[in-house]
């Protein structure tokens, strides 16, 4: 285990979070680096190439918009959405972008950030992801000051080329790195994970909150802040996370509209939420399947603020955002003893199951499809909701594996490449496949042959067989067979 929970759940903002989130942060790192080694006041122009799915669904997912604000010195977590699109608008205005937020340098946007839709991967890079980037900085006569190629590779991770960084940019600790500070209970795969958890008896979010804590420790230490415990940065952290969550619904549920994007789809949480209220007001008999039309209401509220460009968390992406909080407050707000306590649970162990995921196949809608976003959101939502309640250990990891098996094979085919249809709709189904692969998984009492490490295995291998053309193209499905209007 080399990711945080905190890796896996970023506060940004949408539509996407490897063609939104990750490309801000690559244009960031660049224009910000440039300062330290003495470039920056060299450069007069940059130049920004994006390939593969990125050059392919990049205007649909903002790209154009995310490339622009990182040269600028902006990074998704502090980012105002409301300042985005005025910002926007004032550096293509002006033709000129303040590099790194100092910088002025003349900004011609057709020449200076190019979209190379027919090239899947950058030329000569060893790595082949299909959302890559390559950044150039050029001095007054058109030399080359400095050059570096990026993959936004989901969930707003992003790799380089050739690292610099000691992490790799992906938030992974080096090898040296977990010597000098390791984790109490690593853990490669769930048969480790659960058989660690057995033989320390202890469940896997006590596991989590362990591991987190080291992790924790050793910011605080290389800080030198030392005023504050661990668990105590680790659960307030949690928090800020639940509550970011739970504000993105309430703000897509407030709002009405037509989404941006040109797609002309309207916001539907508002109209679902009242008709809702409106129901449980008038009949007087209760409806036993309402709480999941409320977590169909959650889990769209918060895709169409993603959609929107509002805030969000990767859960673990922008796209499949909506899955977790959705399942959370599902707990939260209808089962009878829920507590924060529960919540906790919730967060720690479906980090574990994401992390699972992220390290040992991919949460990238460009590399294996929805499978790897919404199908992998429904599987840790599984997972945690079956910690919430008071689940075993072999319970939650017999969730998560139901989850998945049931997303297998799923396409990423947004049409025109907007995080929109299908994938607001797929939110709301994922968040229902989790709570009945919860059920399913705590009234099961023999042992299931399918086992998460499987599933795992399989959904990778099956998005590797996928034709590209279904991995966030928008070139095939719906993306193809729908008009857009």
């Amino acid at each position: 285990m080399t990711t945080s929970l905190f890796d896996l759940y970023k506060i940004g903002v949408g539509p996407s979070s490897s063609h939104t989130m990750g490309p801000m942060r690559a244009a960031c790192r660049f224009a910000r680096d440039l300062g330290p080694r003495g470039l920056l006041d060299r450069v007069a122009r940059v130049q920004v190439e994006l390939f593969g799915s990125l050059a392919l669904t990049g205007l649909g997912h903002a790209t154009d918009r995310a490339v622009i604000l990182g040269l600028a010195g902006n990074e998704p977590a502090t980012i105002d959405p409301a300042a985005i699109e005025s910002n926007v608008a004032a550096i293509r205005s002006a033709q000129r972008i303040d590099l790194a937020g100092t910088h002025s340098i003349p900004f011609d946007e057709p020449g200076d950030l190019v979209f190379q839709r027919s090239i899947m991967f950058p030329p000569g890079a060893r790595t082949q992801h299909p959302n890559g980037l390559r950044l150039k900085a050029y001095d007054v006569a058109g030399a080359v000051v400095d050059e570096r190629t990026f993959f936004s590779i989901g969930g707003g991770f992003i790799t380089e080329e050739v690292a610099s960084d000691p992490t790799n940019s992906t938030g992974k600790l080096t090898a040296e790195q977990k010597q000098q500070s390791p984790i109490p209970f690593p853990f490669h795969s769930a048969a480790e994970l659960l058989a660690t958890a057995q033989a320390n008896e202890i469940s896997i979010s006590q596991l989590m909150l362990q591991n987190e804590c080291a992790i924790v420790a050793r910011d605080l230490m290389s800080s030198r802040n030392l005023n504050q415990a661990p668990v105590e940065v680790v659960r307030e952290g949690i928090q800020r996370l639940w509550l970011t969550m739970q504000a993105c619904v309430e703000r897509g549920i407030a709002a009405e509209g037509i989404l941006p994007g040109g797609l002309n789809v309207r916001r539907r949480a508002n109209r679902l939420a009242a008709r809702l209220r409106e129901k449980e007001a008038s009949d007087l008999r209760s409806d036993p399947l309402a709480p999941l039309d409320w977590v169909t209401v959650y889990a769209m509220a918060v895709n169409e603020e993603n959609a929107a460009g509002g805030r969000v968390v990767t859960a673990p992406t922008n796209g499949a955002a909506g899955v977790v909080p959705a399942v959370a407050l599902y707990y939260d707000r209808f089962i009878p003893d829920s507590d924060h306590e529960g919540i906790v649970r919730f967060f720690l162990t479906s980090a574990a199951i994401g992390i699972l995921y992220k390290e040992n196949a991919s949460i990238s809608g460009a590399e294996v499809g929805c499978q790897g976003e919404v199908g992998v959101a429904c599987s840790m939502a599984a997972g945690g909701l079956t910690a919430a309640l008071g689940g075993t250990n072999g319970q939650v990891e017999h969730a998560a594996e139901i989850a998945m098996e049931h997303n297998l094979g799923m396409t990423c085919d947004p049409i025109g490449g907007l995080v929109q249809i299908p994938c607001i709709e797929r939110n709301a189904m994922g968040a229902a496949k989790a709570i009945n692969a919860s059920r399913l998984a705590m009234n099961e009492c023999e042992a299931h042959k399918v086992s998460l490490d499987q599933v795992i295995r399989t959904m990778y291998q099956t998005g590797l067989d996928m034709q590209s053309r279904y991995k966030e193209t928008s070139l095939a499905g719906l993306a193809l067979n729908i008009i857009e209007c």
